[in-house]
């Protein structure tokens, strides 16, 4: 009998210990490859339908009376450059999602976002970013949950500062630092 309970507890440890090697992070594969890059983020409010690329889908029915404007959803389509301005810099992308204004005392955005690339490097991949970007901060981090094409498996973080930012129009320019891990 004392045989047996040695066995069956030995043979529990040596399950235990499997199971917790299964489960264990494995290290980053040879093949995994670590990016890192910068685009400006062009959000056009002003300008008309055929200029401006943020369109206001939404808004809850205390969103004009809020500091924050919380409620309010946006669609964006926006340029993404090389460089901050706008006219003079190379086209790499397009962010394409919506934000939410998600704080109701402070302003803070749910960002829900793909970065498409349509030249360069990248051209045909993605970065998808989603989480919360509380906009008074001079930086903020939001999370790269995934990614298409040369960013297959992307995960990682990205970094936004506002370059420009023009409180009568809304028009803004900010700058992303994105660090990711990918295939």
């Amino acid at each position: 009998m004392a045989a047996t309970a040695s066995t069956s507890a030995a043979s529990c440890l040596l399950l235990a210990l499997a199971l917790l090697a299964a489960a264990a992070p494995s290290p980053a594969s040879a093949a995994e490859k670590e990016t890192r890059f910068r685009v400006y983020w062009h959000d056009v409010v002003s300008g008309g339908p055929n200029v401006s690329t943020v369109a206001q889908v939404a808004e809850a029915p205390s969103s004009n009376a809020s500091a924050t404007g919380f409620g309010a959803v946006y669609v964006i389509d926006d340029p993404l450059t090389e460089g901050p301005n706008l006219s003079s810099s190379r086209l790499v992308g397009r962010a394409q999602g919506v934000y939410v204004s998600a704080g109701k005392d402070s302003l803070s955005l749910l960002m829900a976002m793909n970065f498409v690339f349509v030249d360069g490097a990248y051209n045909g991949s993605s970065i998808a970013v989603v989480g919360a970007n509380p906009a008074e901060r001079k930086v903020r981090e939001m999370p790269v949950v995934g990614g298409t094409g040369a960013f297959r498996f992307a995960r990682g973080y990205c970094q936004a500062r506002t370059h420009w930012f023009d409180a009568k129009t809304g028009d803004a320019t900010v700058e992303y630092s994105v660090h990711i891990r990918h295939d």
